[in-house]
């Protein structure tokens, strides 16, 4: 006999869901194509659509169902018992937070990015800085309120939204280990980089229409659905939508194709990881992506482990070349492999090499907790920022449009993310070791632009679980172990100093 109980929370979270992916593409309308004037407007929207989704995502029926749930759990399986988990925990959350506060924190979200996208190119802080603080502490309320229900501390509860199970004292190990190994690394890669032939960039103009087009040449090829998904131009590449209509963005510059490739390439690993997720449980939480590492992980394994390899460029090199009618040595397939892993503190986190981003990500790391604790002003933003990359690469931004506007993700109120994305390195490097051992027509097909084979072994490994595991249990099923920062240092030596 069915749970009924059971069943009405999943059409419950059914119905949160629907409309939870109805606000993922008002965001990815907000950033892509909406004319400025309509921000106001979608602002009122989004802030609406959140009131209803806490609403019906705090019902204290939802607490009554799961505990009748709960009490007759026989007669459900793995996966449903896994869902009324996830449940659970987000019932808890959301009954943490009062509605007048989620509206509020919406508005400034919403407030602040606009600003922004006007602040970042004119690289003006103070524009955008009273806004910020307004998200900052309105984050700050919402970090508390779950915390003394969580029995977290405030960065931890902010962690867990992003990054589940996520626990501040296993990233201070985690980036303290990166942070002894890196320095010297780093000095080590760019000697024997110095000791080669410097790379020779390409000249331009590229075309947009014909950068575009290349870049959907390789999606589809690694397996991307256009019945099911776009790609569009935003000021901070990002991949949006829902899973069945996913929505990725790039930036394009007519000087320098490679940055805009990349980015595509990098987000259409987010994507095929949301079209992955298990069809079986569309719109219940435990067929949702499991936490922003998972996910990053996808990503940076598509771009960094794969489209930055030998074995991609030799097939992809002629491509690109064919593409822009290229010619001479800028085009030679070693000359664009060197391009593509060169190495070079530089300022900007999405185009940064994969030696020094770390260090984008420490630095992040170590400002948001500062502000969120209040052991750091907004006043100290920027010149904390410029300190902390010059002690980090020895490099100092010229102005705040290179510094702390750069990232969309403080000002679109996303507190507690940055450290996924290095944690989605390291776990990158670790599942595409393990499906190389696992079979190797996975690197002969890279080098034929077959990716059937990775694609179905991280279907099968990862993408097809969504959250039915934790993202440790996840990692180790799939690779024998847990995180293991060896893994990730032996990809760099083994790409930087052969």
């Amino acid at each position: 006999m069915p749970n009924t109980a059971y069943r009405q929370l999943e059409a419950r979270y059914r119905r949160i869901a629907l409309l939870g992916e109805a606000a993922s593409i008002l965001h990815w309308d907000t950033a892509a194509i909406m004319p400025g004037g309509g921000a106001p407007a979608r602002a009122e929207q989004l802030a609406e659509m959140r009131a209803v989704v806490h609403g019906l995502s705090t019902a204290p029926e939802i607490g009554d169902l799961a505990a009748d749930a709960e009490a007759d759990t026989d007669g459900l399986d793995d996966w449903q018992r896994a869902n009324l988990g996830e449940i659970k925990h987000q019932w808890t959350k959301a009954t943490a937070l009062p509605e007048d506060l989620v509206v509020a924190h919406s508005r400034a979200c919403s407030a602040c990015e606009t600003v922004w996208r006007t602040a970042r190119p004119e690289g003006d802080f103070g524009a955008v800085q009273g806004l910020l603080q307004t998200v900052l502490d309105l984050t700050r309320e919402i970090g508390q309120a779950k915390a003394e229900t969580l029995g977290l501390s405030l960065y931890d509860a902010l962690l867990d939204d992003y990054e589940p199970g996520g626990r501040t004292a296993e990233i201070d190990r985690v980036f303290g280990e990166l942070e002894a190994f890196l320095p010297e690394f780093l000095g080590e890669a760019l000697d024997i980089q110095a000791s080669k032939p410097a790379p020779v960039t390409p000249e331009g103009p590229f075309p947009i229409a014909t950068q575009k087009a290349l870049g959907e040449k390789f999606m589809a090829a690694l397996g991307f659905d256009f019945n099911h998904g776009r790609l569009d131009v935003s000021l901070h590449p990002f991949c949006g939508g829902t899973p069945d209509d996913v929505r990725i963005t790039t930036r394009y510059d007519e000087a320098d194709f490679t940055s805009s490739l990349m980015g595509v390439l990098h987000e259409t690993g987010h994507a095929l990881y949301e079209r992955g997720l298990p069809e079986r449980w569309r719109r219940q939480p435990v067929g949702s992506a499991l936490g922003m590492s998972v996910h990053e992980s996808q990503s940076l394994l598509v771009e960094m482990q794969v489209c930055r390899s030998r074995p991609f460029i030799d097939w992809a090199g002629p491509i690109m070349t064919e593409a822009f009618s290229g010619t001479g040595p800028a085009w030679e397939t070693e000359n664009l492999h060197r391009l593509y892993t060169q190495v070079k503190p530089d300022f900007i986190r999405v185009d940064a090499d994969e030696v020094t981003y770390p260090a984008h990500v420490i630095l992040r790391y170590r400002l948001e907790k500062a502000l969120l604790s209040g052991d750091m002003s907004l006043d100290d933003l920027p010149g904390a920022w410029n300190d902390g990359l010059k002690a980090l690469l020895g490099i100092v931004p010229a102005s705040d449009r290179e510094g702390c506007l750069q990232d969309v993700h403080w000002y679109d109120g996303a507190w507690g993310y940055f450290p996924t994305y290095t944690l989605g390195a390291m776990t990158a490097a670790q599942l595409f070791a393990s499906a190389k051992e696992a079979d190797v027509d996975i690197e002969v097909g890279i080098t034929k632009g077959n990716f059937h084979p990775l694609m179905a072994w991280l279907g099968e490994n990862v993408h097809g679980k969504g959250r039915l595991m934790s993202a440790s249990e996840l990692l180790t099923q799939a690779t024998g172990r847990p995180l293991d920062t060896d893994v990730f240092k032996n990809h760099l030596k083994n790409r930087y100093l052969a």
